[in-house]
């Protein structure tokens, strides 16, 4: 088939990195594949297939080849995907990656955007849950992968080495973080770092957003804090493997990745609630859970630096369940319902 992917960027993250990797999967198995991209988009990922961009900063229906199925992601591609759709360019399936109208601006606009398609796929039950009731269609789930390269290196066995606690900070400005709980999770780290000095922060951090905000460099400047830039999956690979404890405060994710990665790499999971992190995280068992209302993310942190035992425990039976989450079986599961909703409405 050939497939047509409307995309506004693909700078590091993880809506970002799912897309990169159905796309070059899907390529490799075969299918023609095109990314669609405004002019500027940026490309962080090493990409397999064809990606073009159009002349303009938005994307328009005028802007897409001709294919069998266009599927678009982020509310502000759905537009033009359904007209292209309209104009014969392709069946409209819609890889819905987050639920934007809960924590994003311009809500009106992107819960509107659910009526366009009947053809959506999302990341987890919970957020399959919050479409079904709010819009009435039953999205098919495609469950986020973990990439080969992450794996546990071993590092944490060396004698004498500082107990390491990390979490993923991300730019403030522009809107698109106030999900993450990032005042929250610094408040946690800090107290954490008054009862226990001896412990090494990191937060980690893409160089491009550090490079380009000046709360984070603000934020990152306190000397109570080591700072990660990892730029490749190698890099941030290592730093989830010098962390003896990953940290995710972030109360809305349809799949909220880099806790299943710190998870593969071998560290212990102390997490807020977020919906699609149940996909994978079970309190007591692989991980340390809290609603954000219990404010005990700080607490969490402390019972995992000072339970040894229970440290490692969480943190092998994480990394044993992760094995259940990689980008080839997305794939195989997004391909198959692709191949049903083609058969279905007649397409090629």
């Amino acid at each position: 088939m050939r497939l047509i992917f409307p995309v506004l960027t693909l700078s590091r993250g993880g809506a970002q990195r799912m897309l990169a990797e159905l796309a070059n999967r899907l390529s490799a198995t075969g299918h023609d594949v095109i990314v669609l991209m405004p002019a500027g988009g940026t490309v962080e990922y090493e990409m397999h297939c064809g990606v073009i961009h159009s002349q303009d900063t938005t994307l328009t229906e005028h802007d897409y080849p001709y294919g069998d199925i266009i599927v678009s992601n982020y509310y502000t591609t759905v537009q033009s995907a359904q007209r292209a759709s309209q104009q014969g360019k392709g069946i409209h399936v819609r890889l819905a990656l987050c639920y934007e109208p809960t924590f994003l601006p311009d809500n009106n606009q992107s819960f509107a955007s659910y009526s366009v398609t009947r053809n959506l796929m999302v990341l987890s039950r919970w957020q399959q849950e919050i479409v079904r009731i709010n819009h009435g269609i039953k999205g098919r789930i495609v469950p986020v992968g973990v990439n080969g390269d992450f794996h546990n290196m071993h590092m944490r066995e060396v004698p004498d080495r500082a107990l390491v606690v990390s979490a993923i900070l991300r730019k403030p400005e522009g809107g698109f973080s106030g999900h993450r709980e990032q005042e929250y999770l610094l408040q946690e780290l800090n107290t954490v770092k008054e009862l226990h000095p001896e412990v090494q922060i990191y937060l980690i951090t893409p160089p491009g957003e550090y490079a380009d905000s000046n709360l984070l460099k603000a934020i990152l400047a306190d000397n109570r804090y080591h700072t990660r830039t990892p730029s490749n999956d190698i890099e941030l690979c290592y730093h989830y493997n010098e962390s003896d404890i990953f940290v995710s405060s972030s109360t809305f994710d349809t799949g909220s990745l880099p806790g299943l990665e710190a998870m593969r790499c071998g560290a212990a999971l102390a997490t807020v609630y977020s919906g699609g992190n149940l996909e994978y995280g079970v309190h007591g068992h692989n991980c340390l859970m809290s609603y954000r209302f219990e404010n005990r993310l700080a607490q969490d942190i402390l019972m995992l630096i000072r339970d040894k035992e229970l440290r490692e425990r969480l943190a092998c039976k994480g990394e044993n369940d992760s094995w259940k989450f990689t980008w080839e079986k997305s794939m195989q599961i997004f391909q198959a319902e692709l191949f049903e909703i083609v058969s279905r409405q007649g397409g090629a």
